[in-house]
């Protein structure tokens, strides 16, 4: 049983922004494996409710997601930040479903505990909702530390406030990110995780529709001791500055930094703001690239909610509930599209690379039509054992005769779909082990399946894997008994990984 293989086998903020197109993404290598399952997703996610079709969260394999990494290459780097914690941020793409991911790779020893980092990761992992950029796994392997998360192609709010190169963006658009964000802190703090740490523009991305989201990886800490915050000191909130300690309150101050960057299209410290803000010098806050182009009202209604973000004594700013209040009636443009709003191009699915038609033997095995199969193994004969024996001239008794003999019987037999027959004089042959057959083991394995023995027909088609470890014949024997076994995730699998084979043998077989 030990041959068998496959399922058989027991933005974050940057101090330096990297500004990559976060967009382009290019055929990210990647490889498949069978990573446990974690936490499940959460109720209203499982209920089709405002979490949307988000991936199962679950543990990685490190093999994986460097796989889908390119090896954790530096092109693949979107984002990197901090000193004290330094991290990276890689875009990917998994084999096994094509989803583009987002990776956070922490340095060794950023949480020298792995089942508190896991038990963290969990506790994100639960959150499913439309306006965040979900985290849907994690892995702990060795002192590697990575989180996972929904990939956003199109970058991230500083780069479309302070680094635009074709337009910026429009008000309505700063309005939909402002509400939206607040519905994602509501939603956080109704779920019981009402921290969020370093709260900012490069935490705001934006997905492959235009729609903003809040980055997961705020969620956590980016290590079990490091800092919250590692933005410039006069963006931090007051109380964080006195103690070193992140409260729900701590979040909406910086919740009021970033609808300063909307209203400003700049970073502004929050104090020289304030400034402004007392002085009535609205005009001169706003961003003179807007070109007068926003409601007053509305711009007075953004003002003085940051105001109140901003806020010295953490009691007198408002909460998350208030934020939605306030910022939900200034969404007029509601039914207009984000990608037109932000000036990017309309997300066009991604085509399907062209499929070849499947085999013969694939069709069968997927329907299951043992007739069919056992007429395709008539007709291959013999063929692909050639290489799997070299017999010198003394091997040449009267037992080998024999043996030949009853292969020849059991031939004869299988042709003529006496499967019984077929079984006995195929174990004989097996049995002098002189001669190893994948294509016995093989035929023998369907003649197990027509007498309902998926079991043997298992064992049988292994050991066909175990003489030829890349025959397509003996993975799609296995499959057609696994199905047979109702173990239909497996066989699914198996399935897969035959036509896999099957065409790279086939590649091959063309040449260059």
């Amino acid at each position: 049983m030990g041959c068998c293989r496959s399922s058989l086998r027991d933005g974050t903020h940057p101090e330096k922004p990297t500004e990559k197109a976060a967009g382009a993404q290019p055929n990210w290598p990647s490889f498949s494996v069978n990573p446990h399952q974690a936490a499940a997703p959460s109720s209203e996610a499982a209920a089709g409710g405002r979490g949307g079709e988000v991936a199962a969260f679950k543990e990685y394999s490190l093999a994986e997601l460097s796989a889908a990494t390119g090896g954790f290459a530096r092109e693949n780097i979107v984002s990197e930040s901090g000193e004290k914690a330094p991290n990276f941020v890689y875009k990917g793409r998994l084999r096994s479903t094509r989803r583009a991911i987002a990776v956070k790779k922490f340095t060794k020893m950023a949480w020298p505990d792995s089942k508190q980092f896991a038990e963290e990761a969990r506790g994100v992992g639960k959150l499913r909702h439309r306006r965040l950029a979900n985290l849907i796994g994690y892995c702990c392997d060795g002192d590697e530390r990575l989180l996972v998360a929904e990939f956003m192609p199109n970058d991230t709010l500083a780069k479309h406030l302070f680094h635009w190169e074709n337009q910026t963006i429009e008000w309505a658009m700063r309005l939909r990110v402002s509400y939206h964000i607040a519905e994602a802190l509501d939603y956080c703090c109704n779920e019981g995780r009402p921290l969020y740490h370093d709260l900012n523009a490069y935490r705001v991305l934006f997905d492959k529709n235009g729609d903003p989201r809040l980055s997961c990886f705020g969620l956590m800490k980016n290590s079990r001791d490091g800092k919250s915050y590692s933005t410039n000191l006069a963006y931090t909130p007051p109380e964080y500055l006195r103690n070193g300690r992140v409260t729900p309150d701590s979040v909406i101050f910086s919740f009021g930094t970033v609808l300063i960057d909307l209203l400003s299209g700049k970073r502004i410290p929050p104090s020289h703001a304030l400034d402004m803000i007392r002085g009535n010098n609205i005009q001169l806050l706003m961003d003179s690239h807007l070109e007068g182009n926003y409601s007053t009202q509305e711009a007075t209604a953004l003002v003085d909610l940051a105001s109140q973000c901003l806020q010295y004594e953490p009691r007198d700013r408002p909460d998350t509930k208030k934020l939605v209040t306030v910022l939900e009636p200034l969404e007029t443009k509601s039914e207009a599209p984000s990608y037109e709003m932000l000036g990017i191009p309309k997300h066009e699915e991604e085509a399907a690379p062209p499929q070849r038609p499947p085999s013969a033997m694939a069709e069968a095995c997927s329907r299951m039509d043992l007739t069919a199969i056992q007429q395709i193994l008539v007709a291959t004969h013999y063929r692909d054992d050639e290489g799997t024996n070299e017999l010198s001239f003394q091997e040449w008794t009267q037992q080998m005769r024999d043996m030949l003999d009853a292969r020849k019987r059991g031939d004869l037999a299988f042709r003529d779909k006496d499967f019984t027959a077929a079984i006995e004089c195929y174990t004989k042959f097996v049995d002098v082990g002189t001669m190893v057959s994948p294509t016995v083991y093989a035929r023998r394995s369907l003649c197990h399946l027509m007498c309902d023995q998926p079991d043997a027909a298992l064992r049988d088609a292994m050991q066909a894997q175990c003489v030829y470890p890349d025959w397509p014949t003996a993975f799609y024997m296995q499959a057609v008994a696994l199905s047979k076994l109702n173990m239909q995730s497996d066989a699914k699998d198996m399935l897969k990984e035959a036509s896999e084979l099957e065409e790279k043998k086939q590649n091959n077989s063309r040449g260059p």
